[in-house]
């Protein structure tokens, strides 16, 4: 971890202190604090860049404060100022400026989290919070170009339900899903694919969200993903691929995909490529997925067999990346200093 973390506490009647870069140290809780035994805590994940120019950038950081303040309002936690925080971050990563990387594929990785800090053995609301932050400085997902994935589609174990949290960015999401990706893992898959519902819709890859671009029935080019139904977690990567694949006059639905469908699909040759989308490595390219006893092979580049990515999934990597890093001026990527 960096030298520094940011911090701030709250009271249900004195509100938020102020803010304080100090440095990187244990927090002290009571032992019956909310937070380590009703999983009242939300996080989130983001980084901070480099550009050639030696400027520090930030990837779409009001989005990444507001859907913190939606995970927070879900579980009772209070909410902090979106543009405020932002303001905070910069200068929490002025500060730790010397620990970003200044290779093009490495970052400084940024953990904002809020936990509920009163100590209290009871199903409750807290009156009392801590919102801090914390780096470490993070190397390229993939050290010698793309490494396409295997996927073990789990239709036993499921990653979020209707009504419930999937939607938010809550530790209680993710602790369940350890024991089903490492018998994934044991059988040689690199992720779980996670199903929903009697059609067995997929829903998202591992932590990433799941993009499928193929040809319809009808004959037409589509990239598709899950719509947020409030299972699937609204990803700022996957915002990013929404938005320049329809700037792109890529035809792009948010609707639900079978998998039957799926395999359908795939045996009747539409399927072009499929991949996954996240903060951590971007896009990640999948080859193959096993279901119900059987492995499917999922295309990459069908004109370049030694290809790791499909060419689609190469020109998403390529521009989102560019923007982060400076090299495309973009809304997106924000100058800290």
């Amino acid at each position: 971890m960096t030298d520094h973390m940011l911090e701030a506490d709250w009271q249900i009647d004195a509100g938020w202190s102020a803010p304080v870069i100090k440095p990187y140290e244990d927090l002290r809780l009571s032992p019956a604090a909310l937070c380590l035994h009703y999983a009242l805590e939300c996080f989130e994940g983001m980084k901070a860049y480099k550009d050639a120019q030696g400027r520090t950038r930030l990837f779409r950081p009001l989005d990444n404060m507001r859907r913190m303040n939606a995970s927070a309002e879900r579980l009772s936690l209070p909410t902090y100022d979106p543009e405020a925080g932002v303001e905070l971050i910069k200068e929490y990563v002025r500060v730790e400026e010397d620990w970003i990387p200044q290779q093009k594929g490495c970052s400084l990785y940024l953990r904002p989290t809020m936990i509920a800090t009163q100590g209290a053995l009871g199903v409750q609301a807290s009156v009392q919070s801590k919102w801090y932050v914390i780096s470490c400085p993070v190397g390229p997902y993939y050290k010698s170009g793309f490494k396409p994935v295997k996927l073990l589609a789990d239709d036993e174990n499921v990653r979020a339900w209707t009504g419930g949290v999937g939607q938010y960015k809550v530790g209680g999401n993710y602790a369940p899903g350890i024991v089903p990706q490492r018998e994934a893992a044991k059988r040689g898959y690199a992720q779980i694919l996670w199903l929903f519902g009697p059609n067995k819709n997929i829903t998202e890859v591992g932590t990433m969200n799941m993009f499928v671009y193929w040809k319809t029935k009808e004959g037409k080019k589509e990239l598709v993903t899950a719509p947020l139904d409030g299972t699937i977690l609204p990803g700022v990567t996957r915002s990013s691929v929404i938005d320049l694949a329809r700037e792109w006059d890529i035809d792009t639905k948010e609707r639900y995909v079978g998998m039957h469908e799926l395999l359908d699909a795939l045996r009747e040759d539409r399927v072009y490529e499929c991949f996954g989308a996240g903060t951590a490595c971007v896009i990640s390219p999948i080859n193959g997925v096993h279901f119900q006893g059987k492995d499917y092979e999922i295309p990459l580049d069908r004109n370049n067999p030694d290809a790791g990515a499909g060419p689609l999934a190469q020109r998403f990597s390529d521009t989102i990346q560019a923007i982060q890093y400076g090299e495309i001026e973009h809304p997106w990527s924000v100058i800290v200093d």
